[in-house]
């Protein structure tokens, strides 16, 4: 029991420091985006450059081409460069997000559930439990 409480509590501590460090974040993000069929595509040509200034940053971009859906996700800050796929690649990335916050929350749960055994104790010594701890 102490063993799973211990790595709840050091997993919480990593998703938090990853909270905090946006580039950290976007590169998660990109991490996802690979990983679900998006392919990684340069801004190396003076063309591309230009062309890669008009997208919203860290944004999807939902375009048409012919009778094919395409999404492009641009990033300024990590690579330069677009994430380019299709309704499959994105339907992935969806579902990937939707597993990734529900396992965020499984581990906060976790962490939550720890605490329930959390022991006033020494912490009350001569006053009412969790005095003056509360902040009500």
């Amino acid at each position: 029991m102490r063993l799973g409480t211990t790595l709840a509590a050091i997993g919480l501590c990593l998703a938090a420091t990853a909270c905090n460090d946006p580039n950290r974040s976007i590169a998660n993000k990109e991490d996802m985006l690979a990983a679900s069929g998006f392919k990684f595509v340069p801004a190396n040509t003076p063309q591309r450059q230009a062309a890669f200034k008009t997208l919203p940053p860290h944004k999807f971009v939902r375009q048409l081409k012919g009778d094919k859906v395409v999404y492009i996700y641009a990033d300024p800050t990590i690579c330069a460069c677009l994430y380019v796929g299709g309704q499959k690649a994105y339907g992935t990335y969806q579902a990937r997000r939707l597993d990734k916050r529900i396992a965020d929350e499984q581990a906060q749960a976790a962490a939550d559930m720890s605490m329930a055994s959390w022991d006033w104790g020494p912490w009350g010594v001569g006053y009412p439990v969790g005095w003056p701890y509360y902040l009500d």
